[in-house]
């Protein structure tokens, strides 16, 4: 095995362990060890141009969505093996090898798209912020989400947030979040979403059999909850997003509409965005920025990661007055919040 293909498969299963997933921490250690058996599937992978890491084209993550995706499937060789059965390493393995030969059609189409996380979790941070920009501007939100998958998150008004004494969001919600929240609350008035926009350059259709089928597969096997969260989320879905580049998407979208919020966010989707797209988009924002007023506010919410230890930074700028207010920090698949946002006060 090409040593930078094991060292994407070791590193991976490290990020699997950091965010409590022991079976795919154990899987993607087996690919890093193990002798692969013959076929199309190692050659290609061992093959893979470029950077295969989670950083690059994510290869540990797209074969580790095809196996689940075929166990998903009922697939009589990987169910025994896969969660909640328990198996030793050398069982998991041989259904794996099966696998790698007896489904490598399948497992070569699969790993052809890069993984497509809508992971539901991380709307605990966009219905928090969402709240909060509406207590600066108590106006309705015209809602963009740049890098939106299958735009499972596109509805997180329609979630609820379960927090320390108080519950954020609708009285009947698709879904309730619960993640491990410090510091104090967000505000409690609920904003109104009057309009709602996402793209993606690889957008998923939750409404089609095939688009909820990969957008679960890359969940992890042992996270049973996060794949009811998903299931959820997909039910209330409303239109697959838009296909394209985001900021193409997005520029005619900028155009201000009096008695409106236009919030803008992503969440883990910027940092992958080419540098100049990234300053294409950070020029547009700021030239939209500088028009907005008390009746037209823009405001950009991003929850990425940074160099600080610890989870993704939920950061927020917002105009008129071009403030940058961070918000807190989140847990990658919005397992906890550290909300740390000031007082708001209105504008």
């Amino acid at each position: 095995m090409p040593a930078r293909i094991r060292e994407a498969f070791v590193t991976q299963a490290a990020h699997c362990a950091a965010l409590g997933s022991p079976f795919m921490e154990r899987l993607c250690g087996l690919l890093a060890v193990r002798d692969w058996p013959e076929g199309d599937i190692r050659d290609r992978i061992f093959d893979w141009p470029g950077d295969p890491s989670s950083g690059g084209s994510s290869v540990p993550l797209r074969l580790a969505g095809a196996l689940h995706a075929l166990k998903l499937t009922g697939d009589p060789v990987l169910t025994p093996a896969y969660p909640p059965h328990q198996v030793s390493d050398d069982a998991l393995w041989d259904a794996v090898c099966a696998s790698l030969v007896g489904q490598a059609t399948f497992i070569d189409d699969f790993i052809d798209s890069p993984p497509q996380t809508n992971e539901v979790r991380r709307a605990a941070a966009i219905i928090a912020a969402a709240h909060y920009v509406g207590a600066l501007h108590p106006l309705p939100l015209r809602v963009s989400e740049l890098g939106a998958s299958g735009g499972l998150n596109l509805m997180f008004d329609r979630f609820a947030l379960a927090l320390p004494g108080a519950t954020l969001g609708p009285p009947a919600p698709a879904l309730t979040l619960t993640p491990d929240w410090s510091g104090a609350l967000p505000p409690l008035d609920a904003p109104q979403v009057v309009a709602r926009g996402g793209v993606d350059l690889r957008p998923v259709d939750p409404h089609t059999s095939a688009g909820s089928a990969r957008l679960q597969a890359y969940l992890w096997a042992d996270q049973p909850d996060r794949l009811t969260l998903t299931q959820a989320a997909i039910v209330a879905a409303g239109p697959a997003p838009a296909q394209g580049d985001a900021i193409d998407w997005l520029a005619p979208r900028l155009a201000h509409v009096p008695g409106q919020t236009h919030l803008i966010y992503h969440t883990i989707a910027w940092q992958y965005f080419p540098t100049p797209v990234q300053d294409r988009g950070r020029s547009l924002i700021e030239a939209a920025g500088a028009l907005a007023t008390q009746h037209n506010p823009l405001a950009w919410v991003a929850m990425e990661a940074d160099t600080n230890a610890g989870g993704a930074a939920l950061t927020l700028r917002l105009w008129p007055g071009e403030l940058t207010i961070p918000l807190g920090r989140v847990d990658f698949h919005g397992r906890w919040i550290d909300w740390t946002a000031p007082v708001p006060v209105l504008l």
